[in-house]
C-alpha cells in the first residue's frame, strides 16, 4: 500500500511538472508571437473607448472633471501664454502634493505611526509604456496618416471634380470662421461640442437621424445635378 502511494505521488508530481513546463513554453511562444505578428487594421484601441465613454458621460464625475479641467486650461490659454499656464498648473499641483506630504508626516510623527509615504501606491504604479503598446499605437496612427495622405492627394490633384469642389467649399467657409474666431476660441467651442453633442445625439437619435437623412438626400440631389452639368471631358476623366 505504501509503495502504491509512493508511485502515485511520483506520477502526480511528474505530471504537474510536465504541465508547468508546457505552460511556460506556451507562454514563451505567445510572447514571441505577440512581438513578431503584425497587427491587422482597422482596430479600436482602448484609448478610443475611454474617450467615447468620456464623451457620452458614462461616468459623470470623470467626464465633468475632464470637461471642467479642459475648459479651465483653454480659458487660461486665452488670457495667458502657454508657458505661464503650464507653470501655474505645476505650481498648483506641487502646492497640493507638498502640503499633503508635510501634513501626513506631521500626523505620523504625532501619532508615532509608520504608514510610509502617502503617495506610495501612486509611486509603485507602473506608468512606463511597453514597446508592444507603443508599436501598436504607432501602427494605428501610421495607418490613418497614410490614409489621410492618399485622400489629400486625391482631392488636391482633382481625381474627382465634385469631391475637390466640396473641399474648396469647406476651405472657403473656414476662411470666414478664421476671420471671426481665433484658434483658442475654436478649441473652446470644439471642447464644448465634444462633451455636449454626443449626449444630445444619443437622447434624440431618431429625430436627428431623420433630419440628417433628409439633408443628405437633398445634398446628393444637388451634387448629381452639378455633376450632370459638368463637361464631357471631366466626366470621362472621372470614369477612368
Amino acid at each position: 500500500m505504501a509503495e502504491a502511494t509512493t508511485q502515485f505521488t511520483q506520477i502526480t508530481s511528474s505530471g504537474l511538472n510536465s504541465i508547468a513546463s508546457l505552460t511556460d513554453s506556451l507562454s514563451d511562444e505567445l510572447d514571441s508571437l505577440e512581438e513578431t505578428t503584425p497587427i491587422s487594421f482597422p482596430i479600436r484601441p482602448p484609448s478610443l473607448v475611454a474617450v467615447q465613454e468620456l464623451a457620452y458621460w458614462r461616468e459623470p464625475k470623470k467626464s465633468g472633471l475632464v470637461f471642467g479641467g479642459s475648459l479651465l486650461v483653454l480659458f487660461a490659454l486665452a488670457t495667458c501664454s502657454a508657458i505661464s499656464v503650464v507653470s501655474y498648473v505645476l505650481l498648483a499641483v506641487l502646492c497640493v502634493t507638498i502640503t499633503f506630504r508635510v501634513y501626513k508626516s506631521v500626523i505620523q510623527a504625532v501619532q508615532k505611526s509608520d504608514e510610509g509615504h502617502p503617495f506610495k501606491k501612486l509611486m509603485d504604479r507602473d506608468i512606463t509604456i511597453s514597446p508592444q503598446k507603443f508599436r501598436r499605437h504607432m501602427d494605428y496612427a501610421l495607418t490613418h496618416i497614410n490614409r489621410g495622405l492618399v485622400e489629400a492627394r486625391r482631392l488636391i490633384l482633382v481625381e474627382d471634380v465634385v469631391d475637390s469642389l466640396k473641399l474648396a467649399g469647406v476651405m472657403w467657409l473656414l476662411t470666414y470662421i478664421g476671420a471671426v474666431f481665433n484658434g483658442i476660441t475654436i478649441l473652446i467651442l470644439a471642447d464644448m461640442l465634444f462633451f455636449s453633442t454626443p449626449l444630445l445625439y444619443e437622447k434624440n437619435k431618431a429625430i436627428i437621424d431623420r433630419y440628417i437623412t433628409l439633408a443628405r438626400s437633398r445634398l446628393e440631389t444637388k451634387l448629381t445635378k452639378l455633376h450632370d452639368k459638368l463637361p464631357g471631358a471631366v466626366k470621362r476623366s472621372k470614369a477612368e
